[in-house]
């Protein structure tokens, strides 16, 4: 631990963006955190990994399309329904009503049944572990104010234009969420409720452009022109918590546009600790993201060029 401790320290003034020290680790089981006491001394070289079952060429990814972190064994998706889902739904829904009766109803409440599916497949159909993770994500919907947030109460935010919905989805039908990290500037105190309102705000708002069937949406950050004060480790802490607890499997891919040489040091250190969610990362080029997810009509404006 106080290796990792250390690496993350050493790290964070060139990639703060990525490295979330002990926070991260609560989410993985200690196979994970002993691959990561390995990686700490080889997260400025180019050591092999091999043995990990972590690839480590990030360095020329570029000379190759779409570099994408290696897959493992591990589903990254929510279970398949089973025909007898509404059995599993109404135990979860019977026991929201007899031990949660204070949480809300309704859309995205204790007896949303669409609500209540997922977090069952995401958990597997265990009623006991889906129960307790709703319960969870109902609490802090409720705490954090989702159903309040309007666009016009982070406007503010939104008009710097580091991150939003874009207009038209990818090839493959799923809504996408647009990031420009060289417009991050996470300094300014006042504005971190706003921005974390904000990334909320995206993302129900892609989630309501799921196509029929539809079941995740694409993250593409653009990291041409990252500097180290566009990183923001407090805000990636709350990103872990949006979507590995509320929103759990609901971002299913994630590119990095040519992300600079300052970023690839501290992802080989920090890729093992996302474990099996790694797998849904991809190194891309702007050129990658014009041709392979988007039409020429659909292209994002910042990637026609």
């Amino acid at each position: 631990m106080a290796i990792v401790r250390a690496a993350s320290r050493a790290l964070l003034p060139t990639f703060r963006l990525l490295c979330c020290g002990q926070h991260l680790l609560s989410h993985f089981d200690s196979s994970t955190v002993r691959t990561v006491r390995q990686v700490d001394k080889l997260a400025f070289g180019r050591g092999d990994l091999k043995n990990h079952g972590t690839s480590t060429d990030l360095l020329g990814h570029n000379a190759r399309r779409c570099y994408s972190a290696q897959a493992t064994h591990q589903s990254i998706e929510a279970a398949p329904v089973p025909p007898d889902y509404q059995t599993y739904v109404d135990r979860v829904k019977a026991r929201l009503e007899t031990e949660r009766a204070d949480l809300p109803v309704g859309k995205n409440g204790r007896d949303d049944e669409d609500l209540l599916l997922w977090f069952l497949r995401d958990r597997n159909f265990d009623v006991d572990a889906a129960v307790a993770k709703l319960v969870e994500a109902l609490e802090w919907r409720r705490e954090f104010g989702v159903g309040e947030i309007t666009e016009a109460s982070v406007s503010k935010v939104a008009s710097i234009g580091e991150a939003y919905v874009h207009s038209y989805p990818a090839k493959d039908g799923r809504p996408v969420i647009i990031v420009i990290s060289s417009k991050q500037f996470p300094n300014d105190e006042r504005l971190i409720e706003t921005r974390q309102k904000h990334c909320v705000y995206l993302i129900e708002k892609a989630l309501t452009q799921l196509s029929p069937g539809g079941e995740s949406f694409l993250g593409i950050f653009d990291l041409r022109g990252f500097q180290p004060k566009n990183g923001d480790l407090k805000f990636v802490n709350f990103l872990i918590d949006v979507f590995f607890k509320y929103y759990p499997k609901r971002l299913g891919q994630v590119l990095f546009v040519d992300a600079p040489f300052i970023f690839q040091p501290g992802w080989r250190m920090a890729k093992p600790l996302f474990g099996k969610y790694a797998a849904l990362v991809q190194f891309c080029s702007a050129d990658d993201v014009r041709n392979d997810y988007f039409t020429p009509d659909t292209v994002p404006e910042i990637f026609k060029h």
